[in-house]
């Protein structure tokens, strides 16, 4: 399982390169990393916590033979860096699986621990999120570890293999205390990865309910408790210490966080949040683990089974209630709770089969292949489409090799921001991002602000078009990621759905590349899927694109 999961995330780890299309990927970790080799440990970036930075910054280091090979490396070949990278996101996310495997297989049995494992290494999310290096996929790992820790507690080595409510038990205090300071390490380096890692807090909370509960030595486990406690806190500041050493930019970071998902992206589907994750989990996660999950938390209430419910089924609730309230959403933000809603899911099938089996050794091979089969299916063929998409050459890289064939350096190009800022630096290009003044073609002057990238439909209109000509801008890179989202919401950038119909009338289109196999309709417009391939229409990695040229003025007849 091991080994399959690891081939997954390795298959098609290259995507892209030498660019990295993913913004967080392309200004957060790797490049915060590199910077590090100045002196200054300081990330003076707090949107995410530092953990996986610091471990790319040594890895990275280790790998390239010091601070000077690191350096040229990411100056000459930053392909390799980013492999490097994105391959430590795919170890973690591969040790993740395991430690599920741990955690479920200590709360209801082997069988059940290997289905968990199953389920969270194929889950389609996980897998394509392990082929870039951001923080979603390693925050896995300690998040499980934290579960396997609060499985210790739960149901120590000599307890019974059927847990029906709360009894005694007669495992050591120094043993309980160790399985304490496991679940506080995997908490404290779960938060230090990505803060909503933290959630596995309300685990540990309901683990320490039912030590509390068994014995009525609620003051001893309360100091196993503290314990736990203190070790998260100590695990999240080695691994952050500028949450203390620069604590106002802490704090305004997690200010700037918190108003960041209370403002809805331009381009998000109409939606609130919670039915938004609710579908999330039927393709990110699979229809029928997720279904199962739900099934292994109604069952865990149903048959009585109060220790493992308190522990695993309100962090689920919790998460979902608090993520889905939200105005921003998406669906790389479900996986914290991916490894509980696992462990979840196995021991229903496993209970299923049990049931159907009953205890004849045949039977139970039967549906427990059955079983297996129909649980995975889906995750194991979008895998196997995502990371074969992944494997081929991406549109913009293919846009961009056009571009180097037939457009003269120096020329004026405007391209759209879909594509880091060094993909166009050979040609001169519009200032998309500069004032909103400016790129709305209204009188220069007084207090302008930078147009973020999210709200770039907002100030396209058509009247840029002779703008762009007056100018000698005559060709013109559009991308599918940027114009869906003026379709979804028309409403809110009427101004770039006509500037686009504008564009389809003024400029002759001299290349096009589509992401789409022959005679596929593209699907409908949805912010996820236009960053992950989970759709079958996929063919190639990357949005549809368009490159116009402008006639008339300035730009010629060439």
């Amino acid at each position: 399982m091991l080994a399959v999961s690891l081939g997954l995330r390795l298959w098609g780890i290259k995507q892209g390169l030498p660019f990295s299309y993913n913004s967080d990927e392309a200004t957060h970790f790797v490049p915060k990393a590199v910077g590090f080799l100045g002196g200054d440990l300081n990330p003076h970036y707090f949107l995410n916590p530092s953990a996986y930075t610091y471990l790319l910054y040594v890895v990275l280091v280790a790998w390239f033979g010091g601070g000077h090979g690191l350096h040229t490396a990411f100056a000459h070949d930053p392909t390799s860096v980013y492999v490097v990278a994105r391959v430590v996101a795919a170890v973690l996310g591969t040790a993740s699986v395991w430690l599920t495997y741990l955690a479920g297989a200590r709360l209801f049995g082997r069988w059940a621990g290997v289905l968990a494992a199953a389920v969270l290494g194929l889950a389609f999310l996980p897998v394509f999120y392990s082929h870039l290096a951001l923080n979603d996929t390693p925050a896995l790992a300690p998040v499980a570890l934290a579960l396997w820790g609060v499985a210790r507690i739960v149901r120590p080595a000599n307890f019974a293999s059927q847990v029906r409510h709360f009894e005694p038990q007669g495992q050591s205090s120094r043993s309980r205390t160790r399985d304490y300071a496991l679940a506080g390490l995997g908490l404290g380096l779960a938060a230090a990865t990505k803060y909503t890692g933290g959630i596995v807090l309300v685990c540990l909370l309901g683990a320490f309910a039912v030590d509390a509960g068994r014995g009525g030595r609620r003051g001893a486990a309360a100091r196993r408790l503290a314990i736990g406690l203190a070790v998260s806190l100590a695990a999240f500041l080695i691994t952050n210490p500028y949450v203390l050493l620069n604590h106002h930019a802490f704090l305004q970071g997690i200010r700037d966080q918190a108003s960041a998902v209370g403002v809805a992206k331009l381009g998000t589907n109409p939606s609130n949040g919670w039915l938004y994750y609710l579908w999330t989990f039927t393709w990110g996660f699979g229809w029928v683990p997720a279904l199962a999950g739900l099934a292994g938390a109604i069952l865990l209430v149903v048959r009585r089974r109060l220790a493992y419910a308190i522990v695993l089924v309100p962090a689920p609730l919790i998460y979902l209630i608090y993520m889905g309230a939200q105005e921003r959403f998406f669906g790389r933000w479900l996986m914290p709770i991916f490894p509980i809603v696992a462990v979840l899911a196995g021991d229903a099938v496993v209970e299923a089969v049990a049931r159907v089996a009953r205890a004849r050794r045949v039977a139970a091979l039967v549906a427990g292949a059955a079983a297996s089969a129909l649980l995975l299916a889906q995750s194991v063929a979008a895998d196997i489409h995502n990371d074969a998409v992944l494997s081929r050459p991406d549109t913009r890289n293919l846009a961009r090799s056009w571009m180097v064939a037939h457009i003269p350096v120096g020329a004026r190009v405007v391209i759209e921001p879909i594509v880091p800022g060094n993909w166009g630096e050979r040609w001169r290009q519009y200032p998309t991002a500069a004032t909103s003044r400016s790129l709305a073609g209204r009188p220069l002057g007084g207090p302008a602000r930078p147009i973020h990238v999210d709200q770039y439909e907002s100030y396209l209109f058509p009247a840029l078009l002779s703008r762009y000509i007056a100018h000698g801008y005559c060709w013109i890179l559009t991308g599918s990621q940027q114009a869906g989202r003026a379709f979804v919401h028309p409403s809110a950038a009427r101004g770039a759905t006509a500037y686009y119909a504008a564009l389809a009338r003024r400029g002759r289109v001299v290349y096009r590349v589509s992401p789409y196999g022959a005679g596929s309709r593209p699907p409908e417009f949805n912010f996820d899927w236009s960053f992950d391939y989970y759709p079958r229409q996929y063919r190639l990695p990357g949005p549809a694109i368009t490159i116009y040229h402008l006639g008339g003025g300035n730009c010629g007849r060439a």
